[in-house]
């Protein structure tokens, strides 16, 4: 970020990411985790660059949330595609609520928050096993 600068006003950035991205390594969605975890990344080092100027950055880490995600995804015959999801007015309000307390990360959602404590203590091939469970074409129910 050398050589921009902060305007004197309050500026904001929540890019988001989600809760997968705890997942090491998961399977049938390599691209679309693979960027989630640059976003974290990104996120966490924009942050820092920019915290003597006034311009806040907080990453947004939801879990399944209830949009055509997986319709356009084509997942809806997979256990993740017709789990319950959260609905995105929570989403934006936990995410709005970080970002306004100036908080570098949220985890929006309290199952999605008990999923990311666990994954810091998985080992990555069990959380990769059981990403691909959820994410194989046919895992659903009908």
């Amino acid at each position: 970020m050398k050589g921009w600068s902060a305007s004197s006003q309050l500026a904001h950035s929540s890019p988001s990411s989600t809760t997968s991205f705890w997942s090491a390594g998961p399977t049938y969605q390599a691209v679309y985790n693979g960027t989630k975890a640059f976003l974290n990344s990104f996120s966490f080092a924009l942050r820092h660059e920019l915290k003597d100027t006034g311009v806040t950055v907080t990453c947004l880490m939801p879990g399944p949330t209830q949009t055509k995600f997986f319709e356009r995804a084509d997942m809806l015959d997979t256990e993740v595609g017709q789990a319950e999801k959260d609905d995105p007015a929570d989403v934006a309000k936990a995410g709005f609520k970080a970002l306004m307390n100036d908080e570098g990360d949220v985890v929006a959602g309290w199952k999605n928050k008990l999923q990311s404590v666990m994954a810091n203590v998985t080992p990555a091939n069990i959380l990769a096993e059981q990403h691909a469970k959820m994410a194989a074409p046919g895992t659903g129910k009908d």
